[in-house]
């Protein structure tokens, strides 16, 4: 075998590109930080903080959703008033005061 043939040297290459990919693989299913080129370190975030993240925005949606659909109702309501041709409606307004 010639030690000093470019196959040589590329063999080395990827078995210890594949032994990092497996390296990460396995600190990735255990839960631990995961390592990048570099050496440096990148952290899993945290499930349990996403999830309530992800909670606390949903419930967020729903409150300005409601809030929309309120508003809309309103419009709707001025609209009919501010379009009203025969005046009914203001009178019945007029009435109520």
């Amino acid at each position: 075998m010639d030690w000093g043939s470019p196959v040589f040297v590329l063999a080395i290459i990827a078995v210890c590109y594949g032994g990092w990919i497996l390296n990460n693989m396995v600190r990735a299913k255990h839960g631990y930080p995961l390592e990048d080129e570099w050496g440096g370190k990148s952290a899993k975030p945290d499930a349990l903080a996403e999830t309530r993240k992800f909670e606390l925005l949903s419930s967020a949606n729903d409150a300005q959703q409601q809030q929309i659909a309120r508003l809309e109702e309103r419009i709707a309501v001025l609209e009919r008033i501010a379009t009203d041709k025969s005046r009914r409606l203001a009178d019945e307004i007029d009435r109520l005061s």
